[in-house]
């Protein structure tokens, strides 16, 4: 449950280091970093989405 979370987590962080990037930087030597920052941030959501929902539960109840 905490690694949904967790990528849900990066997911949103891209998402708004995008649209910070998209609305109010306009200097491309500051917005290349934040850009890669947040693609990095969507790349590794991404991977623990996969992870979560390829993985089999283990139900020991």
């Amino acid at each position: 449950m905490w690694i949904s979370f967790g990528s849900m987590g990066f997911m949103f962080i891209a998402m708004l280091l995008m649209l910070f990037v998209h609305s109010k930087v306009t200097n491309k030597w500051v917005a290349w970093p934040i850009r890669i920052v947040a693609w990095v941030c969507l790349i590794l959501g991404f991977i623990s989405m996969l992870y979560i929902i390829f993985n089999p539960t283990r139900g020991t109840a």
